[in-house]
């Protein structure tokens, strides 16, 4: 079994220190699911609060940003791109994230932070319409670049 990589040999968790990877191209691809009800559905372009979904767009690109500061053993990471689509779906909101950067670790979790925030944000514009919205299956889908490669989710088609 292999070790973890944020603990230590006296189990402490700690910060990896990544200074001797190589820069290589890293990209993370990350999605979750809002499930809502038809009528929140329905409600979306006429919500008074804003478009939910563009609103969601700039909150999962703005979090994806803010990583290090959200999980305790993430590096902070200059983000070459980052980019959100939230798209109606049947039965909800499909977020979907891509995040990308040259340096020597990988961005698999701002991506997964991106779709978290963006479906927390459609949550939050559409929570006076239905009070049993839940967010669901927040994934990577793949991530590509450093040591380990190409990685994908098996059941996607990229």
């Amino acid at each position: 079994m292999s070790k973890l990589s944020h603990y230590d040999d006296a189990g402490q968790a700690h910060m990896v220190d990544v200074s001797a990877k190589p820069d290589t191209r890293r990209e993370a691809r990350a999605r979750a699911f809002v499930e809502l009800s038809e009528e929140a559905l329905q409600a979306l372009p006429a919500n008074p609060k804003g478009n939910p979904l563009e609103v969601a767009r700039f909150a999962g690109i703005q979090a994806a940003k803010q990583t290090s500061s959200l999980i305790p053993m993430c590096h902070p990471l200059a983000l070459s791109f980052v980019e959100v689509t939230a798209t109606i779906a049947d039965g909800g909101v499909m977020i979907e994230t891509t995040a990308a950067t040259v340096a020597g670790t990988g961005v698999e979790m701002e991506a997964m932070v991106a779709a978290s925030v963006a479906a927390l944000t459609v949550y939050d514009m559409t929570k006076a319409l239905d009070k049993g919205i839940r967010i669901r299956a927040v994934e990577l889908i793949s991530k590509s670049g450093g040591k380990s490669g190409e990685w994908r989710r098996p059941s996607e088609k990229i």
